[in-house]
């Protein structure tokens, strides 16, 4: 089983999600809850920023819960980023076409820059 750790911090209104490890089938159901929970909070953040500084690894089924935290952003008028990518991460976010999805920054001072 692998292990994802998840923190959140905010920084001027907006969160920022910082997965630490290995985002497969066993973590992507924790991950994606964890995103669907801030969107859906009573204190709804101003956007929301994927920092994948720590993310070593995405399958198929960590894809999908970057598009469901997406969409529920999108639904709750949230501006939804990534940035940081390693390269094997942007690899598979441009193989599988999420690249043309959801905006991407090289670092998160760029994605808060473009957020406010």
């Amino acid at each position: 089983m692998s292990v994802l750790n998840t923190t959140l911090e905010t920084v001027n209104g907006v969160v920022v999600v910082l997965p630490e490890g290995r985002l497969d089938y066993d973590a992507a159901a924790g991950f994606q809850s964890t995103l669907e929970q801030t969107l859906a909070g009573s204190d709804k953040p101003r956007g929301m920023i994927i920092d994948c500084t720590s993310l070593s690894y995405v399958s198929s089924a960590g894809l999908r819960s970057f598009l469901v935290g997406a969409r529920a952003a999108k639904s709750a008028g949230v501006p939804f980023v990534v940035c940081s990518l390693s390269q094997s991460v942007r690899e598979v976010f441009t193989v599988s076409g999420f690249s043309r999805i959801i905006e991407e920054h090289a670092d998160r001072a760029a994605a808060l820059a473009k957020l406010g």
